[in-house]
């Protein structure tokens, strides 16, 4: 495919193989057919909006990517595509204290908002694992979750309107600047999480929470990582809600630091915010069937290793990302029973969870990179799949659909609703140009 009408666009684009190589996967592991055709750099709205009328125009397909952190293959671009590489859009463009919202561009990295908002005594609450390189655009993009959303939600929940270039090059805004507001239908949310294929988010106005009394962290160790599950939802049933609760089973431990586990075959990290007889009550709760509970002595460290956890794994083998979750009260069931599909399939499973809200990520090491996954993965990611739903759950809590979980989602939603979603998609990219093939 020829993508020479990007000249008249004025924008700067590539097609040098090392830079298509860089930009055609992305950290799913999932490997599409062919390369794409050129990754072009805007660096403004208006270029954005030049490039998709281009695409339209030629019947060009539109990937567009931030960082390319995706887990589910959403930001893989194969053969004849063009990567729209957001990451150049990467100002804050004003934060606003008394009215508690930041505006942003897409390519803003999420640490670096939230480090500008602790400037001003707030806080950007969403905090996903890979927040020192994800970007805003891509977190909205797939509702990215993260560790803090026990307590402060998802991206959804700090998302108060967009502005998103249509698949002609049209801009529209959405949302508002105000902390209410419930005027039209909610545009907003239904561009967040939609991976890229209403729309390409060019803008973000933001909620900022205030930063919270210094936190207490709480390092709780088990005898097994059932034990860990339990207490976890413990604490929900002693009505305490913790900012965090990250639970680590052994291989996990392994993974990261065999010293970790020392004291016990499971980890779970808490922490608090609500002053000092809060931290001792979860203290009190943590303790029943705990080998060991303790204040962490450095938690940036603890916090840090359990950031690691994913690197760590990758470097065991190829891992399969699975990301479920289910109703907090089956939070201890759902782990038990992914060890015995480990168990029955033979393949390594490393389970980490925000235990706070029912997030689980059973990674599956499926043999070596670069090599076939095997089929026995195969069947035990759908088992895990399959327990997901059985238990009242989803087949993703925050990494998306991407391309890896397509054939779970109309499984998840029923044939009818899935057909409406394909007539929204169809309402807002009636060519099918924006990340085809993808969420839906």
């Amino acid at each position: 495919m020829t993508v020479a009408w990007l000249d008249q666009t004025g924008v700067q684009w590539s097609t040098d193989p090392q830079v298509l190589a860089e930009k055609r996967l992305d950290r799913s592991g999932w490997e599409p057919d062919g390369s794409p055709a050129a990754v072009v750099f805007p660096r403004t709205v208006a270029d954005v909006q030049a490039v998709l009328k281009g695409a339209q125009e030629t019947r060009t397909k539109i990937v567009a990517r931030g960082a390319g952190t995706a887990l589910t293959g959403a930001t893989a671009a194969g053969d004849g595509v063009l990567v729209l590489d957001l990451s150049g859009l990467n100002r804050i463009l004003d934060v606003r204290p008394a009215d508690g919202v930041a505006v942003v561009e897409p390519g803003v990295i999420t640490a670096n908002l939230d480090r500008a908002a602790a400037a001003h005594g707030l806080r950007y609450a969403p905090d996903p694992a890979s927040l020192e390189l994800s970007t805003i655009g891509g977190n909205i993009a797939t509702n990215a979750g993260g560790l803090r959303c026990a307590k402060y939600g998802v991206t959804r929940d700090a998302v108060l309107g967009l502005d998103v270039v249509l698949a002609g090059g049209e801009r529209i805004s959405t949302g508002r600047a105000t902390l209410k507001g419930v005027a039209g239908y909610d545009l907003t949310g239904l561009f967040v999480g939609s991976e890229g294929t209403l729309g390409v988010i060019v803008g973000a106005t933001l909620r900022l929470r205030p930063l919270p009394e210094p936190t207490a962290t709480i390092a709780a160790y088990y005898p097994d990582v059932e034990t860990a599950a339990a207490a976890s939802v413990a604490l929900a049933e002693a009505r305490i809600q913790p900012v965090l609760a990250e639970l680590l089973d052994q291989a996990t431990l392994d993974a990261i630091d065999p010293g970790l586990r020392a004291t016990g075959s499971a980890l779970l990290i808490v922490q608090t915010d609500g002053g000092p007889d809060e931290a001792a009550h979860a203290a009190e709760v943590l303790a029943k069937g705990a080998t060991l509970v303790q204040s962490a002595g450095d938690p940036a460290e603890l916090l840090k290793a359990r950031r690691q956890a994913l690197p760590s794994i990758e470097k065991l083998g190829r891992p399969l990302i699975e990301d479920i979750a289910v109703p907090r009260s089956r939070l201890a069931e759902a782990v038990r029973r992914i060890g015995v599909i480990a168990a029955r399939h033979d393949v390594p499973i490393c389970t980490l969870a925000h235990a706070g809200d029912g997030n689980l990520h059973p990674i599956i090491v499926a043999g070596a990179h670069g090599e076939p996954i095997p089929d026995a993965a195969t069947r035990a990611a759908d088992e895990i799949f399959a327990l997901a739903l059985e238990l009242g759950g989803t087949v993703t809590g925050e990494h998306g659909v991407g391309v890896l979980k397509r054939a779970w989602l109309a499984k998840e939603i029923g044939p009818l609703a899935h057909d409406l979603q394909r007539q929204i998609k169809a309402v807002f990219d009636p060519l099918g140009i924006l990340n085809p093939g993808k969420a839906i």
